[in-house]
């Protein structure tokens, strides 16, 4: 159900309030935002999170985030909260690609009072350290999975982004951002088990990489060496291509 706010009466653009609607015939509630940003780092995943400067869940680890404006769309706030509680420049933030998550509604997810928050995710290379800001006191990226108990129902949120990054890297080529200009197959590989949390059979890989247009070309005469006793590794670059035809699927059953 849509319902017209006041301004709706000015100019009849929208369309006018009902006769005898009572707008506080429905108990308020607040809009949050929650973010959950990855990136890979040394060959581990890592999530941005902030410790809670207040409560409830003061001293917490959290998702950046906090309540939309109420002039504020949930794309902006986003923006907004992850610049003030991370100290990331707002040229750069303004630059992410957020792709909306999805919506978290439980009545009880906040102490506070009815909290629905809309969540953002992100998979990105190579940002800056952060630091707190507004209402967190500290911000820092953290191995996936090594931070023991989040905040509310962040943790949910955390999981459910990284099912979706790791269906990201199914369907483009987001996985190369993360490698050298050069790379080995090797190292292209090593992202997306560091992502998926899983270990994928070599020549199979190799095989679907090269078997797909445009996602890598070889650097012609390159070469490195890998630490093992077989020859050289090959090296490669990113292709043209921004999506993957066929999609890279993971393997089914092996996440750990």
């Amino acid at each position: 159900m849509t319902v017209r706010g006041p301004r709706a009466r000015e100019g009849g653009a929208r369309g006018a309030v009902p006769e005898g609607y009572d707008p506080h015939a429905f108990e308020p509630f607040a809009v949050t935002v929650d973010l959950a940003v990855f990136t890979v780092r040394e060959g581990v995943l890592h999530a941005l999170l902030i410790r809670r400067g207040q409560e409830p869940y003061a001293g917490a680890w959290a998702l950046p985030g906090g309540f939309v404006l109420p002039r504020e769309s949930t794309d902006l706030a986003a923006r907004r909260e992850l610049a003030e509680e991370t100290g990331l420049p707002d040229d750069l933030v303004a630059g992410l690609h957020l792709e909306q998550l999805r919506t978290y509604s439980d009545p009880d997810r906040d102490p506070r009072m009815r909290v629905v928050s809309v969540a953002y995710t992100a998979l990105v290379p190579d940002l800056p350290e952060p630091h707190g800001g507004g209402d967190a006191a500290h911000a820092e990226w953290v191995a996936f999975g090594s931070y023991g108990h989040l905040a509310f129902d962040h943790a949910e949120i955390l999981a459910d982004a990284r099912e979706r990054i790791g269906a990201k890297l199914e369907y483009t080529c987001l996985a190369t951002s993360f490698c050298p200009p050069e790379f080995t197959l090797g190292e292209l590989q090593q992202v997306y088990e560091t992502v998926w949390g899983t270990v994928l059979d070599r020549p199979n890989f190799r095989r679907k990489v090269l078997a797909t247009p445009g996602f890598v070309e070889q650097v012609a005469g390159a070469s490195r060496l890998t630490g093992g006793r077989g020859k050289p590794a090959a090296l490669h670059r990113a292709g043209p291509a921004t999506a993957l035809h066929p999609p890279l699927l993971r393997p089914e059953g092996r996440q750990t």
